[in-house]
């Protein structure tokens, strides 16, 4: 990761969210950090040892099976932070965490977020609040593997992903979008030509570009409204 930039770290939108007191306590410790697409930040025990807060980069937390297959469990961008929730007690990653969207991220050491969590009860409010919208996701995507078509979950990972950038163009390859969904890639490229041909989406070398925003919140699945309804609850503003 590249580090030392010169960016807004309030292009975060949980650091934007923060009581101005909160946020003058972590900025000083605040660094900025390039996240380059397909790179591995944590596996799978890896010990923790910065809480990362994405800008316009989106952070992908996969379980490794034992046969190599992979199941994306969250999705992380903009709207929060990674590198916290396994942290208060083993400060071991749960998963793989790889980048599938590349960009930057502000980060700060694990001890001196866990620190300011102890001191400050707002961020610490905060904290518990995104958590818990996160353990929301991780188990409505649960169900949504288990039981919903292809089709409907590539639609709800499309708007999720969308959500999390200010473009139509989403810097998505097949191969990635059929690991994330634990399919084959063939089943991937099935369903997008499907989508494209409805007018959903357009395909392009190395992109999948969103053309109709509402007809894929139609033909998602039900989880896509569970999960940004609890975060629009949970954290007003900071999901959109």
């Amino acid at each position: 990761m590249g580090r030392n930039l010169k960016t807004d770290h309030r292009a975060n939108r949980f650091l934007a969210a923060l009581e101005p007191d909160d946020f003058a306590s972590l900025e000083p410790q605040l660094e900025t950090v390039i996240l380059l697409r397909g790179a591995v930040l944590y596996e799978p025990r890896d010990p923790i040892r910065f809480t990362c807060f994405p800008h316009d980069a989106i952070v992908s937390l996969v379980d490794v099976l034992e046969d190599g297959r992979l199941a994306e469990v969250a999705m992380f961008g903009r709207e929060g932070l990674f590198g916290l929730l396994s942290a208060f007690v083993s400060r071991e990653a749960f998963g793989r965490y790889v980048v599938q969207v590349p960009g930057t991220a502000s980060r700060i050491s694990l001890d001196h977020m866990q620190e300011a969590i102890r001191t400050r009860p707002s961020l610490q409010q905060l904290v518990l609040a995104y958590n818990e919208a996160l353990l929301a996701q991780a188990y409505h995507t649960v169900a949504c593997n288990a039981v919903h078509p292809v089709e409907a979950r590539c639609c709800r990972w499309l708007l999720s992903t969308h959500d999390r950038l200010d473009h139509d163009a989403l810097p998505l390859t097949h191969e990635f979008l059929a690991e994330m969904l634990g399919v084959q890639r063939s089943t991937v490229s099935a369903t997008l030509r499907s989508l494209q041909a409805t007018g959903l989406i357009e395909q392009r070398r190395g992109q999948i570009v969103v053309t109709d925003r509402g007809g894929l919140e139609q033909a998602a699945c039900e989880c896509y409204r569970k999960i940004r309804s609890r975060f629009g609850r949970l954290l007003p503003g900071t999901y959109t």
